[in-house]
């Protein structure tokens, strides 16, 4: 496992730092947007107070913490056959020497392995529409690494009532930031209800802190909408990802392929306006991780 100096030594100090994914990078945004997304995530993160760590494989080693060039290199395999980090994928990538981009459920794996609490991403895998058994791996793994992942919700590709259903099941706190509801990744709003709503990074902080006291092995998630500026109009993406699901059955479009492949379809069919409500509540995201980090680490040294 190899981290920049800065990661290592922030984490050294017991100074806030917030995880990144690399799947964004290689599955998640066309090139160049993918590049100019993570490298603008980094900064929101920095902006928010804390140290940023992009995770990914590089030739069989794990990276806590990516340079320029490296997201670079990922962004031009976008597209490419390189291989999606999971639970089970990452031994085989480690002893292959390949390159591999973490996942939501890779990420939380290698930043609770680095000592590393907080994570931002934009939306979690869930339940795939009409696929109740092609169920995301990022669903179980909340529900056993201790790692606290904000994000705008499940992406909306996906069904969301069964997603919700299976968090409650593997106890998963759903906590919203700010909102009442869980956020819908391009809308800001899913009609489904949160396990309860806090309103500042402290009040965050301190459920992650309760939650070491009691040594529970779960995350937490923290549901933050998507900028009002940059919301899409819910029935707009909705009529659109219900066209990309039906075509995507149409053309036996399933698995870990699935996700990649709705979220540019669903772009084309936006005319792009989805694209800009993933980049900006990406970056939210990365700034709120890295306040809520910040408070955490804080309230670490009141503690100590």
């Amino acid at each position: 496992m190899q981290a920049p100096d800065e990661v290592v030594a922030a984490l050294a100090a017991g100074q806030p730092v917030v995880a990144l994914e690399s799947t964004v990078i290689t599955h998640g945004l066309p090139y160049p947007d993918n590049v100019e997304t993570a490298v603008s995530m980094e900064t929101a993160v920095r902006a928010g107070g804390a140290v940023p760590a992009t995770i990914a494989i590089l030739h069989g080693t794990v990276h806590i913490g990516l340079t320029v060039d490296q997201i670079e290199y990922l962004g031009r395999l976008a597209g490419t056959a390189i291989r999606k980090c999971s639970r089970r994928d990452i031994p085989i990538a480690l002893a292959r020497g390949e390159d591999g981009a973490t996942t939501v459920a890779g990420t939380m794996i290698l930043a609770q392995q680095a000592g590393i609490e907080l994570f931002a991403t934009g939306g979690i895998g869930g339940v795939h529409r009409g696929h109740p058994f092609d169920i995301s791996a990022d669903l179980i793994e909340l529900g056993r690494t201790a790692v606290t992942v904000v994000c705008s919700g499940a992406k909306s590709i996906l069904d969301l009532p069964a997603t919700r259903e299976v968090l409650e099941t593997h106890g998963v706190p759903v906590i919203g930031y700010g909102v009442d509801e869980m956020p819908a990744f391009f809308a800001r709003s899913s009609g489904l209800p949160v396990d309860v709503r806090l309103d500042t990074p402290q009040q965050v902080a301190a459920v992650i802190l309760a939650r070491r006291q009691l040594a529970l092995q779960n995350g937490l998630l923290i549901t933050v909408p998507v900028p009002a500026a940059e919301a899409c109009d819910p029935e707009q993406v909705e009529a659109a990802i219900t066209q990309a699901t039906h075509e995507a059955d149409q053309q036996g479009i399933h698995g870990p392929t699935a996700t990649p492949w709705l979220l540019r379809r669903v772009m084309a069919l936006t005319n792009g306006r989805s694209l800009r409500a993933n980049t900006a509540l990406l970056q939210n995201n990365g700034t709120i991780a890295a306040n809520i980090a910040a408070a955490l680490s804080r309230g670490l040294s009141a503690n100590s």
